[in-house]
């Protein structure tokens, strides 16, 4: 085996430990992490409802008082 050879087997070797070490010492699944992402998300936007409806009942409440003057 040449040195090519020699070289393209160590680089497989290494390519495979590193994946196995990586599959390894991961800290999430990636479905775990697509599911928290997801909750995480939905949680902004709820957040973002409730702020805007609070803000449309604030500007309704303005507006009616403006209405009564």
């Amino acid at each position: 085996m040449g040195k090519f050879g020699s070289f393209l087997n160590g680089f497989m070797i290494g390519a495979l430990a590193g994946a196995a070490i990586a599959l390894l010492l991961a800290p999430k699944s990636g479905e775990q992490l697509r599911d928290e992402l997801k909750h995480e998300v939905d949680d902004i936007l709820e957040e973002g409802r409730q702020a805007s409806a609070q803000r449309q009942r604030e500007l309704e409440d303005q507006l009616n008082q403006l209405r009564k003057s």
